[in-house]
């Protein structure tokens, strides 16, 4: 059996030691149209690779998943966290889970997972032809002709996993088989807040915070870092990834709301500042934090709600502690933009899920075709779940099923 990868990332690599792993007997070519193997693995996560979570309940990893997650659910059952743990682990790749359930290679070094992958495909036999892109797609009676462009050949199976792409005509090769093809659009990404002065306080994190689009559902939690530019961190690339779309119809131009304190219930706010006038009324307001608030964080918003920072607790009444309250749980930004996520490009958009059978990864209308990683209509939030869709999709479509 000839059995043809086209691109060599994460996907591909994986999706062809998936092949050999079921089908020992077949020949095994990958096809990658630039000159460098793995590019966005070896970036990723600062350049040490976060390769999976450590999230191991099936629905909760599911949920990471803005595009793609009851398809997941159930192919998660087949190769999940655990599964890709073991796998590199079992390939002498030691890993270590951080405290917010990232993992990473013991080395914290993306290069150790490159030579896993390379090692492993030398081993197995599987070739690697570099500047070779694919021009055109044909299935046929014989199986599935790749048009290289000087060349033709016809493969028994395809998988494609050439990763996502910023612009539509990016996929016109695969739109030209009449795959159905949803817009790709940026997903993963930080906040632009130019004319907003909270940019002055860059570096500070704030470790719990909530976040929510105005006049949308859209919301996101977990640390939240003030940034040169405006706004990162979980707490806002969770609004990113669920919002793709919605902040691209509205051209990246939108309103954020911080809640600061991680606290829903403003009643219970109030408590709070309350029990801090009745303990400790003589204390300078800039000098007693609630919450444990990063200190410059503190005086920032209380200047911003207008209040004086000299003043003491017992000075600022009902109308301070309410405007106190409303800083502090539903504080507004204005965003103009947006900025990559570190180097980490992701797109939502791709080969539309209704074309893909999930239980093989193979295309609903050429049995012989198969598609792995973000090449789908598939995207992950930031935490590894990325790189989790691409080796489950494409030890799913290595099986050939």
């Amino acid at each position: 059996m000839d059995v043809a990868i086209i691109g060599g990332g994460a996907a591909g690599f994986f999706s062809a030691l998936s092949v050999k792993e079921h089908h020992p007997e077949a020949v095994v070519t990958i096809y990658e149209k630039s000159k460098n193997l793995l590019s966005k693995v070896k970036i990723s996560g600062g350049g040490r690779c976060n390769v999976t979570n450590a999230e191991t309940d099936i629905k909760l990893l599911a949920k990471a998943y803005p595009r793609g997650e009851k398809k997941l659910r159930k192919a998660f059952y087949e190769f999940n966290t655990q599964h890709t743990m073991d796998w590199f682990e079992s390939r002498g790749v030691a890993l270590i889970t951080q405290e917010d359930g990232c993992v990473f290679p013991v080395s914290q070094d993306s290069q150790t997972i490159i030579d896993c992958f390379l090692s492993e495909s030398e081993r197995l036999g599987i070739s690697i032809k570099l500047s070779c892109g694919v021009k055109a797609i044909n299935p046929n009676e014989e199986g599935i002709e790749l048009d290289f462009g000087e060349w033709q050949k016809t493969f028994d199976k395809v998988i494609v996993a050439t990763g996502g792409t910023p612009m539509r005509k990016g996929f016109k090769w695969l739109e030209d088989l009449n795959l159905q093809i949803k817009d790709p659009v940026p997903s993963l990404f930080t906040f632009n807040m130019p004319d907003e002065n909270i940019t002055e306080l860059m570096g500070i994190v704030v470790k719990e915070a909530l976040t929510n689009i105005q006049g949308t559902k859209l919301k996101g939690d977990g640390p939240l870092l003030i940034t040169h530019w405006g706004m990162s961190g979980p707490a806002i690339l969770k609004l990113s990834a669920f919002g793709a779309r919605i902040l691209s119809e509205c051209n990246y131009k939108f309103k954020v709301q911080v809640n600061w304190v991680n606290e829903v219930n403003n009643e219970k706010v109030a408590q709070v500042l309350e029990e801090i006038i009745r303990n400790e009324s003589n204390k300078i307001l800039a000098n007693f934090r609630p919450y444990l608030l990063p200190e410059r964080l503190w005086h920032f918003l209380i200047d911003r709600c207008g209040l004086s920072q000299r003043a003491k607790w017992s000075e600022i009444g009902k109308k301070g502690i309410n405007r106190l309250i409303n800083i502090l749980t539903n504080d507004i930004y204005q965003v103009s933009g947006k900025t990559t996520f570190k180097e980490e490009f992701v797109t939502c958009g791709g080969v539309s899920l209704d074309s893909i059978n999930f239980k093989t990864m193979a295309s609903q209308e050429y049995p012989n075709l198969y598609f792995a990683g973000e090449l789908t209509d598939v995207d992950g939030i930031t935490g590894g779940y990325n790189f989790q869709s691409a080796w489950t999709t494409g030890y799913i479509a290595g099986k050939l099923g």
